[in-house]
């Protein structure tokens, strides 16, 4: 469902009268605010029903470089960081390690509105941010600079936003902040810790490009505990063992699960080769030993995955400079580190095993 980590198609429930109620008042907010929309006229797509939509919400510090800002409000304090920003407020913010993907996801959305006018599932970028309502002149003037569609802001004036991440009905949430990324996580949101590639990268602008990491990323950890409690000869004998029995799910499952949803409506379009997503398997799994039971997970989910490479424990970083993401998960800060010193956007999933033997090193 939104908000979780398992995709977003709505729960199958059974609401009470009083959730019947709400849904009901709901969608005739919509409604009216549907026809309000249909009665202005305007080049500028509205933004689709949460319900319909894949939400991406993106810190501040996600989507624009804000390193010297955030210099200032840590060493002099909130109101020298707010009145730094109004004074620069007609200075554009320069690009963020996030930047580069919500522009991928833009030109996605634009394409959909080509082949589907009418249809509002696509991505909706909401801009998710613990800022005060008076530095949103500069974010507002920086988006438009760009010309980047994001309609929806959520600044909460130094509270934490992550329980407006549910009510924004959110898919994937990406900040620079380790610890909010670490309480979405813990809330059950497919979440990551953006880091800035170590050099200046061309990326597609006509292709959205996503690599995943396996274990504890699109799968659960349950692997990746035998790896580090019982050794490797035991792992290969357990995924063997366990070949044809579907892994759990890990927390960015439902991401991969939109991104395929919408593959398919280009599918439908006879755009197959044209395609503007395109997804990566990037595991230090080796193919012989362990590979089968990732490839047959996915099947048994529905799932495909553009490419997967199987590395038997070579660095990530050559073959993902090779890929050119727009953004790479992994749960392991060693193979997040080596993607950017080679010059990738890596996206740090604090999730499973691997975290704790990460925090007592």
């Amino acid at each position: 469902a939104p908000g979780t980590m398992s995709g977003s198609g709505p729960e199958a429930a059974q609401p009470n009268d009083a959730a019947a109620a709400g849904l009901q008042e709901a969608e005739q907010d919509w409604a009216a605010a549907k026809a309000f929309y249909d009665n202005l006229v305007t080049k500028r797509p509205r933004p689709p029903k949460p319900q319909h939509a894949i939400t991406v919400a993106v810190s501040s510090r996600a989507l624009f470089d804000l390193v010297e800002e955030q210099r200032i409000y840590e060493e002099q304090g909130l109101e020298k960081y707010v009145e730094y920003q109004q004074e620069n407020e007609n200075v554009t913010l320069k690009p963020g390690p996030a930047f580069y993907f919500v522009k991928a996801l833009e030109h996605v959305n634009a394409r959909l509105l080509e082949l589907y006018p009418e249809d509002e599932e696509r991505f909706d970028i909401v801009l998710m941010t613990n800022n005060h309502a008076q530095v949103g002149v500069r974010l507002i003037n920086s988006i438009n600079h760009y010309g980047l569609t994001i309609e929806r802001f959520c600044m909460t004036g130094g509270k934490s936003p992550i329980g407006y991440l549910t009510a924004y009905l959110t898919n994937l949430y990406l900040s620079a902040d380790s610890e909010k990324v670490q309480e979405a996580i813990e809330a059950g949101i497919a979440s990551a810790t953006m880091f800035a590639s170590n050099k200046d990268v061309a990326y597609s602008d006509t292709q959205l490009r996503v690599a995943f990491d396996g274990d504890a990323v699109l799968f659960s950890d349950e692997s990746e505990q035998i790896v580090k409690e019982q050794g490797l000869d035991r792992f290969f004998e357990h995924e063997q063992l366990n070949e044809n029995k579907p892994l759990a799910q890990g927390p960015l499952k439902g991401f991969l699960e939109d991104l395929g949803k919408l593959q398919k409506k280009f599918y439908a379009k006879n755009e197959r080769l044209n395609c503007p997503i395109r997804t990566f398997l990037v595991t230090a799994r080796s193919a012989a030993s362990s590979g089968a039971r990732v490839l047959k997970t996915l099947r048994s989910w529905g799932l495909e995955i553009d490419e997967a490479l199987f590395l038997a424990g070579a660095p990530k970083g050559p073959i993902l400079v090779k890929i050119r993401p727009h953004i790479f998960f992994d749960d392991q800060m060693f193979h997040i580190e080596g993607a950017q010193k080679l010059g990738t956007i890596a996206a740090h999933v604090p999730y499973g095993v691997a975290q704790k033997y990460h925090k007592s090193a």
